[in-house]
């Protein structure tokens, strides 16, 4: 449910999700590749203990 929201919401997710899909990908296959990203980009924030920078995810 979070990639979802984050695909409509987050523009770091948001661009990555609509570059699949304008590449022909399937939706749940963009979808997924979101999901992906969301918890790379969350351990790397509970690793390094920082706030979330939206400059950096970009």
């Amino acid at each position: 449910m979070g990639a979802l929201v984050a695909a409509r919401c987050n523009p770091a997710i948001r661009d990555s999700y609509q570059r699949l899909l304008a590449a022909g990908k399937p939706k749940k296959l963009a979808l997924t590749a979101c999901m992906r990203k969301l918890v790379v980009i969350l351990n790397a924030i509970v690793k390094s203990n920082s706030p979330w920078q939206a400059a950096r995810a970009a």
